[in-house]
C-alpha cells in the first residue's frame, strides 16, 4: 500500500478542526514533503517523525529512496503547532506497509520527541468535543491530556507514552517480535470539587461593610462593581475575597472554562471547577488584554470567563484599554477583526475595579492633604468614560479604618462561607426564574431590554420611586434597566418575590453619586 488516510485536529480560535492527513510513496531519489499551508513547526515533523520512527524499530523514512508526499486538508486552512506528528508517523508505516490497521472513526493528536515519547498539546478538550460532534469513535492522544479529554463522554479516550505503545495496540500484522500490551480505554474523568482553602476571608478585612454588601450583591447576581478610596484601605484584599464566596462551575461552564484554558496553554494538571480570577497588573498590553495577534488569540477578558477581571488602579490602565471594555461589559463577547481573520470569543465575567480618587491617593482625605495639582485631578477622572461608567452597577467608597480596629481580631465579622450560601441561594432563584422562561441565561445581570419587561413586574409605589429618582439623577436608560436588575438581586437575596421600596432605593445608592 502506497497511499493512507489518517485523521488529526487542530484547534481554530476556540474551537477544534479536524484534519485529513493523507501520504502517498512513489520510487524516485529521496524527497519529503508536506504541503497543505504548514508553519515552521509543522514543517519540521519531519525530522521529528522521522527520528521517531526509526527509535521505535522501524525504518526510518530518510533512509529509503523514496518520495513521500504528506497532504493536510482542508489545504487553504492554515496548519499550526505539532498536533499532527502522531498521525503523519502512522500514516507513513501505514503507507509502507510496516503495519496495518483500520483509521476510520480513529483522531491522533500528539507531539513526538526524537525518541518516540509523546509530549502534550495544547487544546486536547475542545478537540476531543469537535471529534465527538464529527462522529469519531476513538481518540488516541498523550498520557498528559488524558484528564482533560476524558470530560467528553461517548467517545474512547486511549492515553499513551510513546509512538510504539499506539502502533502495538493498532497493528494487526503479525510478526516475529514480542506482543506489546494492549492500550486500555482511560476512565471518564470524575469532577472532583476541592474544599479551596481561603487565603484571604472576608472576616480578615478589617470594618468595610458597606463594601462586603456590595460584593455580595454582585456575587449573587454577577453585577459589574468599582470601590474607590485612598490606598491601604482594603480594595485589594476585598476583590481576592471576593472570588471565594461565588458558586462553584457547574458541567457546562467547566466545560467553557477548561476549553478556553487548554487552548491558551494555562490549564494546570488539575481540572478547572471554580469560578477563575484574573488580575492583569495595569501595564498590561492592549492585545494581552483583549486578545488578538495575527491570527487570533484569546486575551485576559476570555480567560477571565465565567469568573472574574479583577482590574486595579483602574485609571491607570491604557485609555484604549478601558474603552475596548465597553462590549464585553455589555454583550459578554468580544469581537476581534484582523485582516487574517475575525473571532468572536466569550467573554461573561464580573468586573471588579479598583481606584484612588486621584493620583496621589489622598484627595477627599480628612487624614492626609492631597499634593495633586487640579488638572492632574481632572486628567484622571476624564480616564473614565461616561459609557464605562455608566457599565458599571455599583459603585462603593472604601474609606479609611479607625487604627483601634486594625490591632485586633474582629470576632463579630462574617465569614465567607456563610456569604457564600447566601449567593448560591440567590443564584438558585435566578436559575429556576430563566428556565421556566425558557431562557438560557443564569444570573440577573445578563438579562436584557425584553427580559427585565417580561420577567420583572414593578408595582405602581416603586415605578414611581424609580421614576422621580432616574428623573433627578438624569440616569440614561442603560443605567435605569440596570438599577432595575441590580434591585432584582436585592430581592433575591431576601428571598422576596417582588421588588419592594427598599430593594429599589438601596440599588439606587449604589450609582456614583456624580451622576
Amino acid at each position: 500500500m502506497s497511499f493512507s488516510r489518517v485523521y488529526s485536529a487542530q484547534t481554530n480560535l476556540l474551537n477544534g478542526q479536524i484534519i485529513t492527513i493523507e501520504i502517498d510513496l512513489s520510487k524516485g531519489l529521496h524527497s519529503f514533503s508536506i504541503v497543505g499551508l504548514p508553519d515552521k513547526a509543522v514543517d519540521e515533523s519531519k525530522d521529528r517523525v522521522g527520528s521517531a520512527i526509526k527509535n521505535s524499530g522501524y525504518q526510518s523514512p530518510k533512509n529509503k529512496n523514496q518520495k513521500i508526499v504528506v497532504s493536510l486538508s482542508p489545504a487553504d486552512v492554515k496548519k499550526e503547532g505539532p498536533f499532527f506528528d502522531l498521525a503523519i508517523a502512522l500514516a507513513y508505516l501505514l503507507s509502507s506497509g510496516d503495519i496495518k490497521f483500520n483509521p476510520e472513526k480513529k483522531l491522533f493528536l500528539g507531539e513526538l520527541s526524537l525518541n518516540g515519547e509523546l509530549q502534550s498539546i495544547k487544546g486536547a478538550l475542545p478537540l476531543t468535543q469537535e471529534a465527538k460532534r464529527l462522529g469519531f469513535e476513538e481518540v488516541y492522544l498523550p498520557k498528559q491530556n488524558v484528564k482533560e479529554a476524558g470530560l467528553i463522554d461517548g467517545i474512547k479516550i486511549f492515553g499513551a507514552n510513546n509512538l510504539k505503545e499506539v502502533i502495538e495496540h493498532l497493528n494487526e500484522i503479525e510478526n516475529d517480535k514480542k506482543p506489546g500490551e494492549k492500550l486500555q480505554e482511560e476512565n471518564k474523568t470524575e469532577i472532583i470539587y476541592k474544599d479551596k482553602k481561603n487565603e484571604i476571608d472576608f472576616s480578615d478585612v478589617c470594618g468595610q461593610e458597606t463594601a462586603k454588601r456590595g460584593l455580595e450583591i454582585a456575587a449573587a447576581g454577577g453585577h459589574n462593581i468599582a470601590m474607590y478610596g485612598p490606598p491601604g484601605t482594603g480594595k485589594t484584599m476585598l476583590a481576592r475575597a471576593f472570588s471565594y464566596i461565588l458558586p462553584d462551575l457547574d458541567l457546562d461552564q467547566i466545560l467553557e472554562v477548561n476549553s478556553i484554558n487548554s487552548i491558551a496553554g494555562t490549564l494546570k494538571e488539575d481540572l478547572i471547577t471554580e469560578a477563575p480570577f484574573r488580575s492583569p497588573h495595569h501595564t498590561s498590553s492592549y492585545v494581552s488584554m483583549i486578545g488578538g495577534g495575527t491570527f487570533p488569540k484569546p486575551g485576559e477578558v476570555t480567560l477571565a470567563h465565567r469568573g472574574v477581571l479583577f482590574l486595579d488602579e483602574f485609571p491607570e490602565f491604557e485609555k484604549r484599554v478601558i474603552e475596548s471594555l465597553r462590549q464585553p461589559l455589555e454583550d459578554k463577547i468580544i469581537n476581534i477583526s484582523r485582516a487574517k481573520g475575525s473571532a468572536m470569543f466569550p467573554s461573561n465575567f464580573i468586573l471588579i475595579a479598583a481606584m484612588n480618587p486621584c493620583p496621589c491617593g489622598n484627595y477627599g482625605s480628612k487624614n492626609k492633604p492631597c499634593v495633586c495639582r487640579q488638572s492632574d485631578i481632572e486628567r484622571y477622572g476624564r480616564k473614565l468614560s461616561g459609557p464605562i461608567v455608566d457599565r458599571i452597577d455599583l459603585w462603593i467608597q472604601v474609606g479609611a479604618v479607625n487604627y483601634d480596629k486594625l490591632g485586633e481580631k474582629d470576632e463579630g465579622a462574617e465569614r465567607g462561607e456563610k456569604i457564600k450560601e447566601r449567593v448560591k441561594m440567590a443564584r438558585e432563584i435566578q436559575k429556576e426564574r430563566f428556565i421556566k422562561a425558557g431562557r438560557k441565561i443564569k444570573t440577573n445581570s445578563e438579562m436584557n431590554v425584553k427580559d427585565i419587561t417580561g420577567l420583572i413586574v414593578l408595582t405602581q409605589k416603586v415605578k414611581n420611586i424609580l421614576n422621580e429618582s432616574a428623573e433627578r439623577l438624569k440616569l440614561s436608560a442603560r443605567s435605569y434597566h440596570r438599577i432595575i436588575k441590580l434591585a432584582r438581586t436585592i430581592a433575591d437575596l431576601e428571598n422576596s418575590p417582588d421588588i419592594k421600596e427598599n430593594h429599589i432605593l438601596e440599588a439606587l445608592q449604589y450609582r456614583p453619586k456624580n451622576q
